[in-house]
């Protein structure tokens, strides 16, 4: 199913995500996923992937000037209960954002439930950007969330295999 990611740079100093998911839990709205990284690997994969496709759009120092900003930050992509509530309360409190379609997909926990799913998506010719996912044991299920390159096209893929 296609869902709304909402990304932002939360500041990486002791007690900001607590601020942050304090704010959805008194406001009702529940974190069905979340993935939580540092944001200067964020830039500085960037940067690497940009001068392989020879499409830098900054020069070097310009990146170097960016990765030591970001190492005041964290990268948090987060899929909630209400996205459009969760936008109001960011902008209201300052976060910056953004927010990007993604494939949010329930498979079984099991050994190569991933695998099949990955190949699906590659068999239709669509590059995964990235992925990230949480295991509930209890249920017997797995939620992944998948950025691909295409989300049109992998909707598409996804209807066909359910």
């Amino acid at each position: 199913m296609v869902r709304t990611e909402i990304t932002l740079f939360l500041k990486n100093v002791p007690g900001e995500l607590s601020k942050l998911t304090l704010m959805l839990a008194e406001n009702n709205i529940n974190i069905d996923a979340i993935t939580i990284q540092d944001a200067t690997s964020y830039v500085k994969e960037l940067f690497n992937a940009r001068g392989k496709i020879f499409r830098r759009y900054a020069t070097a120092a310009s990146y170097g000037m960016i990765q030591k900003d970001s190492e005041q930050f964290a990268l948090i992509r987060l899929l909630v209960s209400d996205s459009d509530k969760t936008m109001d309360l960011l902008a209201e409190h300052e976060y910056l954002y953004d927010i990007m379609p993604v494939m949010a997909v329930e498979l079984d926990n099991r050994p190569g439930s991933l695998a099949e799913t990955a190949e699906k998506i590659g068999d239709a010719g669509i590059n995964i950007n990235y992925v990230y996912g949480s295991v509930s044991p209890s249920e017997g299920k797995t939620l992944f969330v998948f950025c691909p390159e295409d989300i049109d096209q992998a909707s598409q893929v996804f209807k066909k295999s359910l």
